[in-house]
């Protein structure tokens, strides 16, 4: 009954003299293969058809800043304290990503039109501006790793950042939500590169067993620059957009209660997935900490690889640059399309990968207009491109903790979570975390005003 429910049209909308919306007859689709694997108790099978939405917001968080932010904590502090800490955050994705899923099976609606519904316009766009402002400027930043994989190849940046936005216009034109999910999930398995550049590495085994078994010593305490990438790394896992895309994806494949399970398992799959990639490359990283190299010279994330080359070999430094570049490819794609579902929810606009272009005019335009926009900034010559990247991590840190209450406020909603609203276990998990980044940001904010 509830799958038969959910295939009614999202938005209300359906077509002329009561024709069933294409967006509709594609999930309905979905739903049918889901329903017979699920009566046939194939259940790998299952797993495997309602995986997506979990697995590519993990890895489409393993971005190019947040790349750029394990390459710079392993040049840095090499393989101690960080590793551990970097498990802790992606636990802490988990949590707020797991709230989520629960909130999209739930209510079958976006984020950004939840909180416009539940708490009004005011706070509706203040979220709005929250994600929209952390979304642009993270977009920035994928094309900035884009352009540097290209430039580890010699590829002109207007080459690189156009074929990169040539890419991401094409995922929007394959006019299919599952279609769009496997190839970006195809993509995403470059983020795996990472671990065979970490074994070219050498990392001494030993070192990272005692690192998650201890959890090292902090690396020269509470100074600016250790806080500012203990800020990075939480940036590289939880952030706004993530919320958001999740949500709205999970509703979008049509996800009902029954799948909560799958779901569950396909978020944890993916924070698994993504914490292995960025310890390796943390580990890739940390011959330049072993061998002292100053990376206050780099200008972006091509200079890790090159500087790399004669430490991994060059074989390993070019899966660096690869997965550099995949990093922000994928990322490029999630976060767009993030944007895109919660600007067409704000307006009530049809939302959903199965549109066409005419029908979907404003949830394509937002995603295309956001990619030229982002890539344009980053052809500006001579701009700061590895401190802006270093920079968004921190700013996503910061704009974390309203959208967290705004999500726990959610979930805890029982007129529409029901019985999958909150416990108190869960409660307390997403108040910790909200405690914990918030504290994070007031360090930060003090060590920049007294850095002594």
């Amino acid at each position: 009954m509830a799958d038969n429910a959910r295939l009614m049209p999202m938005n209300g909308q359906g077509g002329p003299a009561g024709e069933v919306p294409r967006e509709d007859v594609m999930r309905a689709r979905d739903r049918l293969r889901v329903q017979k694997t699920r009566a046939q108790r194939r259940w790998l099978r299952l797993l495997w058809l309602l995986a997506g939405p979990g697995v590519l917001v993990m890895l489409g968080e393993n971005d190019g800043p947040s790349m750029v932010s394990y390459a710079t904590t392993g040049a840095t502090y090499g393989v101690g304290f960080f590793v551990p800490f970097i498990l802790l955050t992606f636990a802490m994705a988990y949590v707020v990503q797991e709230m989520t899923v629960r909130l999209g099976v739930a209510t079958h609606r976006g984020h950004a039109e939840l909180i416009f519904q539940r708490f009004g316009s005011f706070w509706g766009y203040f979220a709005m501006a929250d994600l929209v402002f952390g979304n642009i400027l993270t977009l920035v930043t994928e094309f900035i790793a884009i352009q540097a994989g290209g430039l580890y190849f010699g590829l002109k940046p207007v080459v690189s950042v156009g074929a990169g936005v040539a890419l991401v216009l094409a995922s929007l034109a394959l006019r299919r939500y599952a279609t769009w999910e496997r190839t970006l999930l195809a993509l995403a398995a470059g983020n795996l590169l990472f671990i065979p550049a970490a074994l070219m590495a050498h990392p001494d085994g030993a070192a990272l067993a005692h690192a998650l078994a201890t959890w090292g010593p902090l690396p020269g305490g509470f100074r600016t620059d250790f806080v500012v990438l203990m800020l990075a790394d939480i940036g590289a896992t939880v952030t706004p957009w993530m919320i958001f895309f999740q949500q709205s994806a999970v509703v979008d494949k049509g996800l009902t209660r029954a799948d909560l399970v799958q779901g569950r398992i396909d978020t944890a799959l993916g924070a698994l997935i993504a914490a292995v990639a960025a310890i390796a490359t943390v580990a890739a990283a940390a011959p330049l900490f072993a061998a002292h190299t100053d990376i206050g010279q780099f200008a972006s994330g091509a200079d890790f690889a090159t500087a790399l080359q004669p430490l991994i070999g060059h074989t390993g430094a070019t899966l660096f640059a690869l997965g550099m570049t995949e990093a922000g490819l994928v990322a490029a794609m999630t976060i767009s399309t993030s944007s895109s579902y919660a600007l067409a929810e704000t307006v009530s606009a049809r939302h959903s990968l199965n549109l066409d272009f005419h029908t979907g005019r404003w949830f394509y335009g937002a995603a295309i207009l956001s990619t030229l926009f982002a890539a344009g900034i980053v052809l500006i010559p001579h701009a700061p491109l590895l401190a802006l990247t270093l920079s968004v991590n921190v700013i996503a840190t910061l704009l974390m903790a309203p959208a967290l209450l705004f999500l726990l406020l959610l979930v805890n909603d029982r007129e529409i979570m029901g019985e999958l609203a909150n416990r108190r276990l869960g409660n307390l998990a997403g108040g910790l975390i909200i405690i914990a980044i918030s504290l994070a940001g007031a360090v930060y904010g003090v060590l920049t005003v007294f850095p002594s």
